[in-house]
């Protein structure tokens, strides 16, 4: 094809289909809807009326009762006060993770401290084990310290599994981030602690704000440590109040504990996209 100037404008071939981009695409559109079958299940039996629910799953939307489902999950389960449990310690347990692991990073990846891999693993390694073998020291200790069935023996037991994870997420970044940065900092005489205010936070910003979203999920998606160090319906976190209503003596449906799932879902799900610029800036960053 000639152009204004007249040399011919080269066109790219098109790009035939292979035997193998057809298997993967086609194992991704499978995988895809193996994830979105129990998304579809949730929200069509959450819509169904708890007085027509038979007990059998629905396949197909049969009514509308979604609104009365979560109203009714509300009232039974007391949602208010444990959503709000949940929401304090997800905020303060995420933020003191992020703070903690945002500083550790800078110690062991900007900074020249000896022996940088030993600090790694020594702080990593709390992901490694499962947290089943946490809960039985952990218990004995709160109840002989009276920590146990307090707001903040949870919110310590929270930072503390949030903590590693976080710090991977940091120090990754921190490797990352060009070193000539640093270096220049130091030649025109700003001491550590400026060059990690000024410089090193900035920079993680965005970093920093997707681990607080995972480690947000995390904590408001427990229930391991909520029905283990918690009694009080004033101290449970949410999905530890959310499990008492599905639990043996409840009297309600599968419909009103879908539409209490649904309903103490919300918060995440809109966290995760207030923050999905920040992904997507990290992104464009790094890529």
């Amino acid at each position: 094809m000639p152009t204004t100037s007249g040399t011919p404008m080269r066109t790219s071939p098109r790009t035939r289909p292979t035997p193998g981009r057809i298997l993967r695409n086609t194992a991704l559109v499978v995988i895809s809807m193996a994830w979105a079958v129990p998304t579809w299940l949730l929200l069509v039996n959450a819509l169904v009326p708890a007085a027509d629910y038979g007990g059998s799953p629905h396949w197909w939307p049969q009514g509308f009762g979604l609104f009365d489902n979560m109203s009714q999950a509300w009232t039974k389960a007391d949602l208010g006060p444990s959503m709000g449990n949940s929401l304090l310690y997800a905020v303060t347990s995420a933020a003191a993770a992020i703070v903690v692991a945002t500083t550790a990073a800078f110690a062991t990846v900007i900074m020249p401290v000896k022996h940088k891999a030993l600090w790694f693993w020594l702080i990593y390694s709390g992901t490694l084990l499962p947290l089943q073998v946490f809960l039985r020291p952990l218990f004995l200790a709160y109840a002989d310290s009276g920590l146990y069935d307090a707001q903040f023996g949870l919110f310590l037991v929270y930072a503390a599994i949030a903590i590693p994870f976080a710090y991977f997420i940091m120090r990754n970044f921190a490797l990352t981030l060009a070193p000539e940065i640093i270096e220049a900092a130091r030649m025109d005489g700003a001491s550590w602690w400026r060059i990690f205010w000024q410089i090193h936070v900035p920079l993680s910003r965005s970093a920093m704000v997707a681990a607080f979203v995972f480690q947000f999920v995390a904590v408001w998606n427990d229930l391991l440590f909520g029905i283990t160090l918690s009694t009080s319906k004033n101290i449970r976190p949410v999905m530890a109040a959310l499990a008492e209503l599905q639990g043996n003596y409840s009297n309600v449906g599968p419909p009103v504990v879908l539409g209490g799932a649904l309903l103490v879902s919300l918060p995440t799900v809109l966290l995760f996209f207030s923050a999905q610029r920040f992904f997507v800036s990290s992104l464009k960053l790094h890529g």
